[in-house]
C-alpha cells in the first residue's frame, strides 16, 4: 500500500498564545499532561470490567476472564481502546464522562477535554527536533505536520522514525493520549489482514480513522517483537 508524502513546509513556531521558552513550553506541557492522567483516571470509572476483558481479549491479552500480561504496561493499550473507542451504536466512555463533568468553559480542564473528544489515531514519521523543545513529525496518512511533545520521546527517537500513536491537540502542540507503538512499514499488511474486508480495501485516509485501526496495529505490535523496542521514561521532577 503506497504512503501519501507531506508537502514541505517550513517548521512552525509556537504561537503567540504559547510561552517562548523551553522551561515555560514544558511547564505547559506538563501542567496539560497532568490533567490528561486525571481525566483518563476518572473516565476508567465509567468502563465495566466486562468491557476491559473483552479489549483484552482482542488484542490477544485475555484468555476467557484471565489476564495473559508480560508486562502490566500492556494493559495501557486496553486502557486506550475502551476510553477512545466503541463500536457505530455504542458511545464512547470519553464521551459519557463528558456529559457528566463540570469544568468551567475556557478552563485548562475543558481544553484537555474537549481535545481528548477529538483525539486521532495517526503513523508519525520523525523529521526533526523543533527549535524549542519536543519534535517536528508528519501525519504521513493525513499529509500534515505536527508539533509533538513527549520527554521520552524526544530523548530517545532518531529522524526517519515512524510511531504509531493517538494524538491530543489542546493548542498549538500535540501529544500522545499515552501510549505508542514503533511502527514498521511491514506492519500494515498483516495489520489491514485484521481490518474487515470492505475497510482493508479502502484509502489509508479511512482506514485510520476507523477504531478498529488502531486495535489492528496494537495487537500486530503485541504480538511481535517490535515493543521489545518499547519502554516508558518517568518525567523527572526537574526539566
Amino acid at each position: 500500500m503506497a504512503l501519501p508524502l507531506a508537502q514541505q513546509q517550513s517548521i512552525f513556531a509556537s504561537g503567540a498564545d504559547m510561552p517562548s521558552t523551553r522551561k515555560d513550553i514544558l511547564a505547559r506541557y506538563l501542567h496539560l499532561r497532568e490533567i490528561s492522567k486525571k481525566v483518563h483516571e476518572e473516565v476508567l470509572k465509567y468502563i465495566s470490567t466486562d468491557a476491559l476483558l473483552n479489549h483484552a481479549r482482542r488484542l490477544g491479552l485475555a484468555q476467557g476472564k484471565t489476564l495473559l500480561l508480560e508486562d502490566m504496561d500492556e494493559m495501557y493499550y486496553v486502557y486506550d481502546l475502551a476510553i477512545y473507542t466503541a463500536p457505530a451504536d455504542r458511545s464512547r466512555a470519553i464521551d459519557r464522562y463528558a456529559k457528566s463533568a463540570r469544568f468551567e468553559a475556557q478552563s485548562d480542564e475543558a481544553v484537555m477535554l474537549d481535545a481528548m473528544r477529538r483525539s486521532q489515531f495517526a503513523i508519525l514519521m520523525i523529521e526533526q527536533r523543533h527549535d524549542e523543545v519536543g519534535l517536528i513529525a508528519t501525519d504521513i496518512v493525513r499529509n500534515s505536520k505536527v508539533w509533538l511533545l513527549d520527554v521520552g520521546l524526544e530523548s530517545s527517537m532518531d529522524d526517519g522514525e515512524l510511531i504509531a500513536t493517538r494524538l491530543l491537540t489542546p493548542g498549538t502542540f500535540s501529544m500522545t493520549a499515552g501510549v505508542m507503538v514503533p511502527f514498521e512499514i511491514e506492519m500494515l499488511d498483516p495489520v489491514c489482514r485484521l481490518l474487515p474486508q470492505h475497510l482493508g480495501n479502502s484509502r489509508l485516509s479511512r482506514i485510520v480513522d476507523d477504531r478498529r485501526f488502531a486495535e489492528a496495529v496494537y495487537k500486530v505490535a503485541l504480538a511481535g517483537s517490535v515493543m521489545d523496542r518499547m519502554g516508558y521514561l518517568d518525567i523527572p521532577d526537574r526539566l
